[in-house]
């Protein structure tokens, strides 16, 4: 635990040293991602859940298996929350959140934009410790540690991150995601014809832990989406902030899955210009 996050490069090893859940989080999610790199059928089974258009694989359901055996098998008492159903309480006050694939759909049209997402919640501080994503196409991974950084992980070596310097809205590069509720969809695009003229350019990437990522490694500047569920956020805003992002507030009021963040040279004026380009839709009701 006494390992300084203040240089710019650090081992896997000293890294995952700086919290005691790390490790495990870290293995278990790199064993899911090369699962679902390296075991994926020609063929693969298909089932709708919200909308016909969301949809969930016979490979999300055997990735949150793995983790769920390898979490609990060294961490019995442990709760987790999973995307694909698995739900079990905590006896030891620390919580697993797992996404085991976000982008679900990308994954099914190969495209190379998804990952594995597990993060540790204290729920005695009711705060994420330790969020770890792996993204297994792009041969990256990302670590972050609260009060211990946000690291980008190559092979075996860490690269602390930090967002962007980025102090001018017109030159904001944005990231956001659409819901799967047609009338959702509708207010979102409405929001990203409002928006595209006064930011640089607006990117959809299809996977919110990519998008996390792309904020705390400097890809973009700002990132909003709203009726996300707490396991596609629980890592990546964790990731987010420790990079020095802020989050600020975008969708329904106290719904964790909607919010913005976005880099601090920026995030007020952001803020203020989503919030007119969201004005009077359904989408950002906050005082609800």
């Amino acid at each position: 635990m006494g390992t300084s996050t203040d240089a710019p490069t650090r081992t896997l090893a000293e890294v995952l040293a700086l919290h005691p859940l790390a490790d495990l989080a870290w293995r278990a999610a790199s064993e899911a991602g090369r699962f679902l790199l390296t075991e994926r059928p020609d063929e693969l089974s298909v089932e709708s859940k919200s909308t016909p258009t969301d949809v969930v694989t016979s490979m999300d359901k055997a990735a949150e298996h793995l983790l769920f055996e390898r979490l609990l098998g060294e961490r019995p008492g442990d709760g987790l929350m999973g995307e694909e159903g698995s739900d079990r309480a905590s006896e030891t006050g620390i919580r697993w959140i797992v996404d085991p694939l976000d982008g679900t759909v990308n994954y099914l049209y190969r495209i190379p934009l998804w990952g594995v997402s597990v993060a540790a919640e204290d729920q005695d501080i009711g705060a994420m410790v330790v969020g770890v994503i792996i993204t297994p196409e792009t041969g990256e991974g990302f670590i972050g540690i609260r009060g211990g950084g946000a690291w980008r992980v190559v092979g075996d070596v860490c690269e602390r991150l930090h967002v962007r310097a980025c102090t001018s809205l017109g030159q904001t590069m944005v990231a956001t995601g659409f819901c799967y509720e047609p009338d959702i969809r509708a207010e979102q695009a409405f929001i990203v014809q409002r928006l595209i003229s006064r930011v640089r350019d607006i990117r959809r990437t299809g996977c919110a832990v990519v998008d996390f990522t792309w904020l705390a490694s400097g890809r973009t500047d700002a990132y909003y989406e709203a009726h996300l569920n707490v396991w596609d956020v629980a890592a990546g805003l964790l990731i987010a902030r420790e990079a020095g992002a802020e989050i600020g507030a975008f969708g329904p009021k106290e719904d964790p899955g909607s919010f913005l963040v976005a880099v601090p040279g920026i995030a007020k004026a952001f803020q203020g210009a989503l919030d007119e380009c969201s004005a009077g839709l359904g989408i950002n009701k906050r005082d609800a």
